[in-house]
């Protein structure tokens, strides 16, 4: 994870010293998971989530973005409308840090040499790569089979995981120049994972502490045909540097 953002940190620096604007700064906001636990509602930040990102301006259109984010993932079936979730009772918290690279475009054109300030609407897309490790919580029902044997009393399945994955950024968002130096950005970005355990929900080996601590294996729940999703909703802070870009009139 480590070296994966090292290079790519590495060489988004080292062409970025050849005469076009720098972008460096943080993100703070809120995190939120959709999948097969907790909430159905898209955008329902609950968790903190933080990050520093870095962006090479090669246009006033077009820009190459890199980021770093920490969060932890956090649903309840009990927060849930879903009236099956609600009675299934499941909940899980995972830390997530995510390396991200892509493009950033503008609708308009976003000068930062132009007087007066500058003002966008902009999407962004790439590649994000999550290494995640958590804790799940999954209740059991009276009559489930497990292993071909109906269970004989509610029972409660508890599982500490960890793991990677891939998944493809979606980012939509406005910005605008406080000053010469400083921009703020408001933005939603949703990750489509390449995985369907963030939640632990695909079928993992489990471990049963309700009475004594049982391997139970093969313990599947939820829709396994669609893969999990999580997003980021808040605020970015950037400091601007760096020589003249060629793509501004002399």
């Amino acid at each position: 994870m480590n070296k994966f953002f090292t290079l790519i940190l590495s060489l988004f620096l080292s062409a970025s010293m050849y005469s076009q604007i720098n972008e460096i700064g943080v993100f703070v906001g809120g995190s939120n998971f959709v999948g097969d636990v907790g909430s159905t509602s898209y955008i329902a930040p609950n968790k903190l989530a933080y990050g520093a990102l870095y962006k090479w301006n090669q246009t006033t259109r077009l820009a190459y973005r890199i980021s770093l984010m920490h969060t932890k993932l956090s649903a309840n079936d009990a927060e849930s409308n879903d009236l099956g979730r609600k009675s299934r009772q499941d909940r899980f918290d995972t830390k997530l840090t995510e390396a991200s690279a892509g493009i950033e475009f503008n609708f308009f054109d976003f000068d930062l040499y132009r007087a007066g300030r500058q003002f966008t609407p902009y999407i962004y897309t790439g590649i994000s790569y999550a290494s995640y490790k958590g804790d799940l919580t999954h209740n059991i029902p009276v009559g489930t089979s497990i292993s071909g044997i109906p269970t004989i009393a509610n029972r409660t399945i508890q599982e500490n995981y960890s793991n990677t994955s891939f998944a493809i950024p979606f980012n939509v968002g406005v910005k605008t120049t406080l000053n010469s130096r400083f921009i703020l950005a408001l933005e939603v970005g949703a990750r489509y994972t390449f995985t369907d355990d963030l939640d632990s929900s695909a079928p993992l080996k489990l471990v049963d502490r309700s009475v004594r601590p049982v391997t139970v294996n093969n313990i599947s729940f939820g829709n396994l045909n669609n893969n999990d999703w999580y997003l980021f909703t808040g605020a970015t802070l950037t400091y601007t540097f760096g020589q003249k870009p060629c793509y501004c009139a002399d």
